[in-house]
């Protein structure tokens, strides 16, 4: 069993990466957000609270966060190893991660760092549009529609999110180092960091994270 984590700065690819990653290696993809996107679509108390919080520009809870991962770690889809992207994001989270683990009988196989310059970051998250209909994702540079403003796919508008202007990517950055920071040394002390150069085009980024993958395994 294998059981991963994907850290990375808002706009590195994780969450992409983290599922091409589980495709390959067929182990489940646990995203911490939609698991707090479906309690919330669900109405449940959690979703209820969380949404509370989410609407105050705050995030779940430690304790939130650790009864999803539990209650998604028991389904029989988990028994065969994870890669969990958005946890942990701070350093008392590493602790919480390591007792579920430890609870389980399981250990992390590695913790696997998207590394993107601060400048392609907010390239990347400012020349994002989503489609206000379907939720397809495109990018002025890399991927921009057939017409501009519209969704080549439903036709519906096309917006950039309020939280991708260069001013919020910058700071939501700042906020990314401070706590991350403390996670990468962490992980780097117990031998269990990968560091991936992410500063590229997919494919590109999608070898880089095999081959050091690869490596770190001895495979």
């Amino acid at each position: 069993m294998r059981n991963f984590v994907f850290i990375g700065s808002p706009g590195s690819g994780k969450g992409t990466h983290a599922d091409l990653m589980s495709e390959r290696l067929g182990i489940l993809h646990i995203s911490t957000g939609d698991l707090y996107r479906d309690e919330m679509a669900l109405g449940t108390p959690l979703g209820l609270a969380a949404k509370k919080l989410l609407d105050q520009g705050l995030l779940g809870t430690d304790e939130m966060t650790e009864q999803l991962l539990r209650r998604r770690l028991e389904k029989p889809d988990a028994n065969h190893g994870f890669i969990l992207d958005g946890f942990p994001r701070t350093l008392p989270q590493t602790e919480i991660l390591s007792r579920i683990l430890q609870e389980r009988g399981q250990k992390l196989t590695a913790a696997i760092f998207l590394k993107v310059p601060d400048v392609s970051v907010i390239e990347r998250l400012s020349g994002r549009l989503i489609c206000t209909h379907c939720q397809k994702t495109y990018h002025l540079k890399y991927n921009p529609p057939k017409q501009a403003g519209i969704c080549d796919e439903c036709g519906g508008k096309l917006h950039r999110r309020a939280d991708d202007n260069p001013e919020t990517i910058k700071q939501r950055l700042k906020v990314f180092h401070a706590q991350t920071g403390p996670i990468l040394d962490y992980y780097r002390g117990e031998r269990l960091l990968v560091e991936v150069d992410a500063d590229a085009e997919l494919p590109v980024v999608s070898r880089n994270l095999e081959q050091a993958v690869r490596a770190f395994l001895g495979l």
